[in-house]
């Protein structure tokens, strides 16, 4: 089975992009880390982990798509220094190109509208796995870990009570009384437009093996359904997760599996230093633990970011 990763990328602190974000952004909007505050864009060199972590922990990927606007994160000389016996082939996969015939939905600053275009990157192999660049693999991985040797997707998630998280997100919101963007609220949104009201699947911030098949052959039936979701420059509260509306698709079809997300190893951002050195002492000890998330690392203390950033090198084996 050929399996190919798809990351989405950007360097938030680019003069072009900030400058874009701010001639179609609101004052409002660019201050809310939930739809366009700095920490989204911020790039501390993530980017340079994730793809090492995949050389080091998934040499079988057939091929590396980092899909950015307009950007390129300059990879080539550290992955040739720290993997000088081969890497995974690698590919820069600019907006425009997954957005071809939705030109007018450009330039975009949200990862819901982006993640809703990837599988028409030209090219893509049927099978892949989608990374945001705070994800890493942090132990060697096996493409079982993502689809069985029968064929189905793998997903680190369980179903999860829609009147729960309805509940819950009565009570989520701005000061001036508007609704967040919740992840969770996201999910649910696209099991409702699947008419599925009493659960959905909650996902983890793992890497997310998907079909390209499935999302084709949906938004080819439902192309309205595509277009409500990439016309939002920034994210909204009214947008679903695209990759649910994959996952229950699959489930209902039996070609789900659904797995506990006990690999996951996730920092909290906002965190002090002794959370993060309790953590990172904490991850040290699970060795074979596949995934780690480090969320807005660009948070955390100076002190804290340095430990963060220590014990990624010292996981993923690299050179300082």
């Amino acid at each position: 089975m050929k399996i190919d990763a798809v990351i989405t990328w950007v360097d938030g602190d680019d003069p072009r992009h900030k400058a874009k974000r701010e001639k179609y952004g609101s004052r409002q909007s660019l201050t809310r880390d939930d739809v366009a505050g700095s920490t989204r864009f911020t790039s501390l060199g993530e980017i340079f982990y994730c793809v090492a972590s995949l050389n080091r922990y998934a040499p079988w990927l057939n091929k590396i798509y980092i899909v950015t606007d307009e950007q390129n994160p300059m990879l080539d000389d550290f992955i040739a220094k720290n993997f000088p016996d081969g890497s995974i082939p690698m590919e820069i996969v600019d907006h425009k190109v997954i957005f071809a015939g939705y030109e007018q939905y450009l330039p975009t600053f949200n990862s819901i509208s982006i993640e809703s275009m990837t599988w028409r990157i030209p090219g893509l192999a049927e099978h892949y796995i989608e990374f945001n660049d705070d994800l890493i693999l942090a132990a060697p991985t096996r493409p079982e870990d993502f689809f069985t040797e029968d064929g189905r997707v793998v997903c680190y998630g369980k179903k999860y009570s829609s009147f729960y998280t309805t509940l819950t997100h009565l009570f989520r919101r701005h000061r001036d009384g508007s609704r967040k963007v919740s992840f969770r609220q996201t999910m649910m949104n696209a099991a409702r437009l699947l008419g599925i009201r009493r659960h959905f699947i909650k996902i983890y911030h793992t890497p997310k093996a998907l079909k390209r098949s499935t999302y084709e052959s949906y938004f080819e039936k439902h192309p309205r359904h595509l277009e409500q979701n990439i016309k939002h420059r920034f994210r909204e509260p009214s947008q679903y997760n695209v990759e649910e509306i994959q996952y229950l698709l699959l489930n209902r079809e039996k070609q789900l599996e659904l797995r506990p997300a006990n690999d996951l190893l996730y920092l909290k951002p906002k965190r002090d230093d002794s959370y993060i050195a309790e953590k990172l002492a904490e991850f040290d000890k699970r060795t074979h633990h596949k995934f780690g998330c480090f969320n807005s690392i660009d948070q955390l203390s100076d002190e804290a970011r340095r430990m963060t950033i220590e014990w990624i090198i010292r996981r993923i084996g690299l050179e300082e």
